[in-house]
């Protein structure tokens, strides 16, 4: 199927959904980009809710959703059945009921409008909390997502981590704590940042100074046989 045909289909199907389910959402967007799981081999995100404009109780939210073409084509090569229109009913419904539980929550919403803004400092080499990205979108354990960026927290002292079912090797080479480290070589690249986190245990001095942390990228190799 053709990006455009996509595109057509998705249309369609918005027109079986009851005008009070679409209510708030500012747009449906088909995007052309394939997006890795970021902890299953052969496993893509579909689709993507974005929260936008709020104020008050969150019962006047505006959304934006995403459907991920690139992720849909990556599964059909992957499986002869594929059924495109049975998966962009499901992903379309299935990003529909995250935007009706982001107006419900306000509390987990004012949480990811944070993350957000602490994502956009680190972005811009500014001052951030360390500990922002706990408040984005977790997605497995020890794995949290912000915007397009993906947070992989580091076991112990180690920088052996998995992504999209394979093991990857950082060099951290003394690397002060807590640190964030953009890691390249991937062979499944997320479209936003991966970032290794190395964790630093809290002291009674973290509550009167701020916590310098260190920003750097990384090269990174794998270790699968």
């Amino acid at each position: 199927m053709t990006f455009e045909d996509f595109r057509a289909l998705v249309g369609r199907l918005q027109h079986d959904i009851p005008a009070q389910f679409e209510s708030g959402v500012a747009d449906v967007e088909i995007s052309p980009k394939t997006v890795p799981d970021p902890v299953h081999r052969d496993v893509y995100t579909l689709g993507e809710c974005m929260p936008l404009t709020w104020t008050g109780d969150g019962t006047d939210l505006h959304s934006r959703i995403v459907l991920f073409y690139g992720s849909f084509r990556a599964l059909a090569r992957q499986r002869p059945d594929f059924d495109w229109r049975a998966e962009a009913w499901d992903t379309l419904t299935h990003e529909l009921r995250h935007h009706l539980e982001f107006r419900a929550h306000v509390d987990a919403l004012e949480a990811y409008d944070w993350a957000g803004e602490q994502n956009f400092a680190r972005h811009e080499g500014k001052q951030f909390d360390p500990d922002f990205y706990r408040s984005g979108e977790r997605i497995a354990e020890a794995v949290f997502k912000v915007d397009d960026d993906v947070f992989l927290e580091a076991a112990g002292g180690a920088g052996d981590f998995s992504w999209h079912g394979k093991r990857y090797r950082a060099p951290l080479d003394a690397v002060a704590r807590p640190a964030f480290l953009t890691v390249h070589g991937l062979a499944d690249a997320p479209h936003g940042d991966a970032v290794l986190v190395l964790r630093k245990q809290a002291s009674l001095a973290d509550l009167w100074r701020r916590t310098a942390v260190t920003q750097t990228t990384v090269e990174v190799q794998p270790i699968d046989a």
